[in-house]
């Protein structure tokens, strides 16, 4: 098989890749406003999907840190084996965990299963690159928005204390179109720029590309169209989770954790951050929950959540190191 039919099964599983991340992580952007009926599920999921191009389209910093920060781009026909296998590792977890109707990082996976083939391929991988910019914010940013939202839900509850609550929730609903917008927008500037960071990579490993050259527009927009068109199918096993399984939201709470997941996503994404949009609005929703009381936040699902976190990147990197194993001898030979 030559050189460059073999990049284009890797861009073709690349954006099945984003396709999947498209639809396990739709539910979160609008598993909250749906939950709390400011939106129907189908104009959310429209709408998510609208601004899902929107983000896409306005950077390509978290692309290059996906791209050129995790493993080192190998050459030739071997470099393009280990870029294959990590896709079909993400991909494989995503499903898994999709199946179970956990939010789990599709960012993560995507990371781990790199990881896992340019292991077993023997290349070089940016260990501090990856705690730098990887584990550091995977760590912070779910911190940040449990904290963030905490807060600000105490805050809002001040505000509006003397305020009459059918009004208020009336009110918060509208708040939460704009928040889920933005949410969806977050989503975009994040998630879909991991695919074009996979398939640059692809373009440069097999020499289409230089390691210098910008993200081809092709690449930007085809990457941007297959997260909408997965997000557009919709995620409704992780967003009745998001939405009410981890904690009954109303529309304030909806309306806070969202505006907290997407400050944090969108001011990660500007410092070419991959930050995780799963952790963060996961977070955010317990973060609003433990406002009213502790025991009002479901911990045990809240647990199997964090375990999916903690197993994501090894599990990923495993399906991808065995992936490897068995596609290096064939694609090679």
């Amino acid at each position: 098989m030559s050189i460059t039919v073999l990049a284009v099964i890797i861009v073709v599983v690349a954006l099945g890749f984003d396709y999947t991340n498209g639809f396990h992580d739709s539910g979160n952007a609008i598993a909250t406003a749906v939950s709390t009926r400011a939106l129907t599920p189908r104009v959310a999921l429209i709408m998510a999907a609208f601004f899902n191009v929107i983000g896409a389209l306005i950077s390509t910093k978290v692309a290059k840190t996906v791209g050129g920060g995790i493993i080192d781009a190998p050459h030739g026909r071997d470099g393009l084996v280990i870029v294959l296998a990590g896709l079909v590792g993400a991909i494989t977890w995503n499903l898994i965990t999709w199946r179970l109707g956990l939010p789990s990082s599709s960012t993560h996976a995507l990371i781990g299963g790199l990881v896992g083939a340019a292991i077993a391929g023997s290349e070089t991988v940016k260990w501090s690159g990856i705690v730098d910019k990887v584990v550091v914010p995977m760590v912070v940013s779910p911190l940040i928005g449990f904290g963030g939202s905490y807060l600000f839900m105490l805050l809002l509850l001040w505000i509006f204390r003397k305020n009459n609550a059918v009004k208020a929730n009336r009110g918060f609903r509208w708040g939460q179109i704009l928040s889920a917008a933005t949410m969806a927008f977050g989503h975009g500037t994040q998630d879909a720029q991991k695919t074009m960071g996979v398939i640059a990579l692809t373009l440069t490993v097999s020499g289409h590309l230089g390691a210098s050259d910008g993200i081809p527009l092709w690449v930007i927009l085809s990457s941007a169209g297959a997260i909408s068109l997965g997000t557009y199918s919709g995620g409704w096993r992780i967003m009745r989770t998001l939405g009410r399984r981890i904690f009954s939201l109303t529309p304030v709470s909806g309306f806070a954790a969202q505006s907290v997941a997407s400050a944090v996503m969108l001011g990660t994404a500007a410092y070419g951050l991959p930050v995780s949009t799963t952790h963060v609005i996961s977070s955010s929703v317990m973060g609003v929950g433990a406002t009213r009381r502790l025991s009002a936040v479901r911990w045990g699902v809240a647990g199997h959540i964090v375990v999916a976190w903690i197993l994501t990147i090894p599990a990923a990197a495993a399906v991808a190191a065995i992936v490897w194993a068995v596609l290096h001898p064939a694609l090679t030979a």
